[in-house]
């Protein structure tokens, strides 16, 4: 995709979110995705912070483009990377102690998210700062859309809650988002193991492609009732 042909953002926004989603179309990230999605705070706190990190990487990446030789991009895309997650994970472990003693391991995973260099290496180094930052936040709010939506339905499955912890990742005032659906449940142990993330992924990406084939069929039957132009 090159600069003279720049992509419309409303379709980076619509394709980072949902139509090349990175958890349900791409299959990407599913070390994290399978490690911290037991409840959907966890999923959220981590796509949060993903998000953040291929955005600013994608403003890097952008910016520096046309001083980077081709060679050596890579490295270089990967220091940027790494200093950022430092940084955060820095910055956490400083400011958010209680919350980095819970997410801590995961954090420096992040490196580890093929999505991020991915897209520095297709979209931020052929783009613009701007298109490249905000299809860098889309990918990361599509991550953040898949580690919640796991995380959500394993909390409820595993626990018989929902957004558990909320307060510790947004703060006091997000207290209310703390569910308890199911009083008495004692939890299915299955879902908050790594098998589980398998299981509930599967479950998901079954869902959606029923969803879309469901789709599909509508909009294909609505075009063939309708009348066949012509002249009169």
């Amino acid at each position: 995709m090159s600069e003279t042909n720049p992509p419309r953002l409303r379709e980076i926004l619509v394709s980072g979110v949902w139509t090349n989603n990175v958890t349900f179309v791409q299959i990407l990230g599913l070390c994290p995705l399978m490690a911290i999605t037991t409840t959907a705070t966890n999923g959220l706190g981590l796509g949060l912070m993903t998000a953040m990190v291929l955005a600013c990487s994608n403003f890097i990446v952008s910016a520096l483009r046309k001083v980077t030789p081709n060679q050596i991009r890579i490295p270089v895309y990967i220091s940027i990377i790494a200093s950022l997650v430092t940084i955060l994970d820095l910055g956490m472990n400083a400011w958010m102690h209680d919350l980095h003693k819970v997410m801590g391991l995961f954090i420096p995973l992040i490196v580890a998210n093929c999505a991020l260099l991915g897209r520095a290496e297709a979209f931020a180094a052929h783009n613009g700062i701007f298109p490249a930052a905000l299809d860098g936040l889309s990918t990361g709010l599509g991550f953040t859309l898949g580690l919640t939506s796991v995380g959500a339905v394993r909390e409820i499955l595993g626990s018989g809650t929902l957004f558990s912890g909320a307060s510790l990742l947004l703060g006091p005032h997000f207290h209310f988002l703390e569910l308890h659906l199911l009083p008495g449940y004692r939890g299915f142990l299955l879902m908050l193991l790594p098998p589980g993330g398998f299981v509930v992924m599967g479950m998901l990406l079954s869902g959606i492609r029923l969803a879309k084939r469901l789709t599909s069929r509508t909009h294909v039957t609505q075009l063939s009732r309708e009348p066949a132009g012509g002249c009169h």
